[in-house]
């Protein structure tokens, strides 16, 4: 359904840091680097067929997280979960709602953490429960 998901960024260096951490958990390796021709510079993860995004706002005016907005990454385990949301706060995020936990919700049982990004952006480890 989704061929990228993109955020901005107001320092470009420091979300390289919380993201080569955060999805470094995941499997994500080193970012491919590009500066486009209007100047920004943008960081592409690429991992297991999905594209995710970091980039200098184009308009020159400051990045914000959207309201409401969740940015959801697949975990193969709970312990994956710990981790994603382990690695966020130690690089700069913050843990916000409930703790990493189970969660019953309309799309049943799943292992859930909930963090924001140095940014601002909100981001969740997520876990199906089978």
């Amino acid at each position: 359904m989704f061929s990228h998901i993109m955020v901005g960024s107001n320092d470009i260096e420091r979300s390289k840091r919380f993201y080569d951490a955060v999805l470094g958990v995941l499997g994500a390796g080193e970012p491919m680097r590009k500066t486009n021709r209007t100047g920004q510079t943008r960081l592409f993860y690429r991992h297991d067929g999905g594209t995710f995004c970091v980039t200098e706002p184009i308009d020159g005016a400051s990045a914000t997280p959207a309201n409401g907005g969740t940015i959801g990454f697949k975990c193969i385990s709970p312990e994956q979960v710990r981790q994603f949301h382990d690695a966020a706060v130690a690089h700069g995020g913050t843990s916000i709602e409930n703790p990493p936990g189970m969660r019953d919700g309309n799309l049943g049982a799943m292992y859930l953490a909930y963090v924001r990004d140095p940014d601002g952006n909100k981001l969740c480890g997520a876990h199906r429960i089978p």
